[in-house]
């Protein structure tokens, strides 16, 4: 399909991101969802890697094990990946790795030795700790990897993050520790990422204005630069980072939780015991504000929860729409299959005035059809505007790239072979890439294939 980088933003702007799900009401999701063809069947990989509907096809680009251009090996556990484009036809694609002290390999990490001195934190051990991102640069005409490398070592469970309008990628940790229990220092912080670095870097530093917590995925309003935040915990919540700043997070800021205007109603998304949101109903919002952010307790979400934050069920993936954010619970709803979260800021978003034109929360679609959808993580948008979302079952189900059309309608993009998961989805800038991990044994693929023929 050819698109430019402006077709490709205007048209997910416009057919995704306009109104989506105003048809919606308090219908169940078996109701207000249906299936449509999409790209059509699911057609048997015979390389036992991922199905694809006929016309679509991938390219493995990166796997464990290979040697990279700095020397290393990448590493296993890839998680949330964003795409950046660089000159020409060249993009850099900078990849997390899920790795912590229970699933790393003790003789990479003794072959990393010498990234030491650029590493956040060593294990009590010595060595470097293995969690961290790696960087792709990649040419989307020729088809070939340029270069690859290390770009973040030293922290624990990189799982998602999310790319900034000013060229970095946020690379959240997902487990939070004090110093002295399995390392050196504190860990539950976001780092920042240059897109481009070749293969040096300086040793990087704690966003710690972003507070600490269990971090999942990350996302930023090109506007004003406020980034917007999930935590995956049960009983986690939606945070938002006001920077002092504008594109210089270092800077600090203020950390607040999503709460509800209508304090009558209850803190709760989940609809756990009983239901408390409705599908496609709007809530506004009331930003609560957080002390003690660097949480020594890990009680973030708690003393947050006690100040009016609404709790999420395990809040993953997240996206930037057009003026509007998506962000998966994996978990929620009533039968615990998934939600999909929509907020659209105030025109004033962390401003004052915002009260009297408040943000709004949607909860755009909760499952209960397991076999259409269940367990969505990382999710993107695509270039006709569809959100395109990873599952992540851990029962041995089978795990699909799913699409959501603006109507709600959905339909299998992709199934993986194989007991692992896919993850950091992610488009090329003219929107003919769709770039997605395999994420155990890694491989990063880049996925091609007719986006124009779409089928109701």
């Amino acid at each position: 399909m050819s698109l430019t980088r402006r077709t490709f933003v205007s048209g997910a702007s416009t057919l995704a991101f306009a109104g989506l799900l105003n048809i919606y009401t308090n219908k169940s999701f078996a109701e207000s969802n249906h299936r449509v063809k999409g790209y059509g069947p699911l057609l048997t990989d015979p390389n036992e890697n991922l199905d694809l509907p006929e016309g679509f096809s991938y390219k493995i680009i990166s796997k464990m094990g290979d040697r990279m251009d700095d020397g290393y090996m990448v590493p296993d556990r890839a998680d949330g990946m964003g795409c950046f484009a660089l000159a020409g036809t060249q993009v850099a694609l900078v990849r997390n790795h899920e790795i912590g002290l229970d699933n790393y390999d003790p003789e990479m990490s003794k072959m990393q030795r010498s990234l030491l001195s650029v590493a956040y934190d060593m294990a009590l051990d010595g060595l470097p700790l293995p969690g961290g991102t790696t960087t792709i640069v990649y040419d989307t005409k020729t088809g070939e990897r340029v270069n690859e490398y290390r770009s973040l070592i030293g922290t624990i469970r990189n799982c998602s993050g999310g790319k900034t309008p000013w060229g970095s990628w946020i690379s959240c940790e997902e487990f939070v520790s004090s110093y002295g229990e399995v390392s050196i220092l504190d860990h539950g912080w976001a780092f920042e990422v240059p897109a481009v670095g070749g293969s040096r870097f300086s040793r990087p530093l704690p966003l710690k204005g972003l507070g600490r917590f269990n971090h999942e995925g990350a996302a930023v309003d090109p506007s004003t630069g406020i980034v917007y935040m999930t935590e995956d915990r049960p009983n986690g919540l939606l945070y938002r980072f006001v920077p002092n700043v504008y594109g210089q997070l270092d800077k600090g800021g203020k950390l607040q939780a999503f709460g509800l205007m209508d304090r009558s109603k209850s803190a709760d998304s989940r609809n756990w015991d009983g239901i408390t949101f409705n599908q496609g109903d709007w809530h506004d919002a009331k930003w609560v504000d957080l002390d003690d952010i660097e949480s020594p307790k890990d009680d973030l979400r708690l003393r947050g929860h006690e100040k009016g934050a609404v709790l999420f069920a395990r809040g993953e993936g997240i996206t930037w729409g057009d003026n509007e954010i998506y962000f998966c619970c994996t978990n929620g709803g009533v039968k615990g299959f998934g939600q999909i979260m929509r907020y659209k800021p105030s025109a004033k978003e962390g401003n004052s005035g915002e009260n009297d034109e408040p943000g709004k929360l949607q909860l755009f679609l909760e499952s209960d059809v397991r076999e259409l959808f269940s367990f969505g993580d990382n999710l993107t948008v695509a270039p006709n505007g569809h959100l395109i979302v990873c599952e992540d079952n851990y029962d041995h189900t089978a795990n699909y790239i799913r699409g959501v059309t603006p109507e709600g309608a959905l339909y299998p993009l992709a199934r993986l072979i194989g007991d692992s998961e896919t993850s950091g989805a992610c488009f090329s800038p003219d929107g003919s890439i769709l770039f997605v991990n395999i994420q155990s044994p890694t491989k990063t693929l880049a996925i091609t294939g007719p986006w124009d023929k779409f089928s109701v």
